[in-house]
């Protein structure tokens, strides 16, 4: 009986591969190269995580930042199944990102890396604006901060102490 295994274990999130970097380290033997990736990872439902890793090998690199990623996966809630709750700036560093929600069939309007974790995230439709530094590691966090700061309606009435209709009166 051949006992190896027929289907390999499915991922639970897809990855989106955002940079991957050869960086160097300088010793009295010469320089030692290493690669350095950063991955996105997400369920399209509400689920997304970053993550980075560093190897001798880009594979290797590339599986330590997705193991990384789905260590760090936030969950957020989505409207309607396609937009965001309210606009909100995230940033790290010197990179700050603005998402704003937008109207049904909007599509998502994001360039690079924001684009990467929205669309991970399952957001359809969204406007993303990024504003000082451009670096892609920075600006993936921005957006997972922007993303961490959103509440839903439901929430503010809570904190509130009022009901949901309460609020749009």
């Amino acid at each position: 009986m051949d006992r190896r295994r027929t289907n390999a274990p499915k991922k639970e999130y897809e990855e989106t591969v955002v940079s991957i970097n050869r960086v160097t380290k300088v010793t009295k033997g010469g320089r030692n190269f290493r690669f350095s990736a950063t991955v996105v990872v997400g369920n399209k439902k509400g689920k997304v995580g970053l993550g980075t890793g560093k190897a001798n090998e880009i594979q290797d690199a590339v599986k330590k930042a997705y193991e990384s990623a789905t260590k760090n996966v936030i969950r957020i809630h989505i409207v309607d199944d396609r937009t965001i709750s309210h606009e909100a700036i995230g940033v790290s560093g010197a990179a700050k990102v603005l998402i704003k929600p937008a109207k049904e069939g909007t599509g998502i309007i994001a360039g690079g890396p924001v684009r990467a974790v929205l669309e991970l995230a399952g957001i359809k439709d969204v406007v993303s604006k990024s504003l000082g530094s451009n670096t892609k590691i920075n600006t993936s966090r921005a957006t997972i901060d922007a993303l961490k700061a959103q509440r839903s309606a439901e929430e503010i009435a809570k904190l509130r102490g009022k009901t949901v209709e309460e609020l749009y009166i």
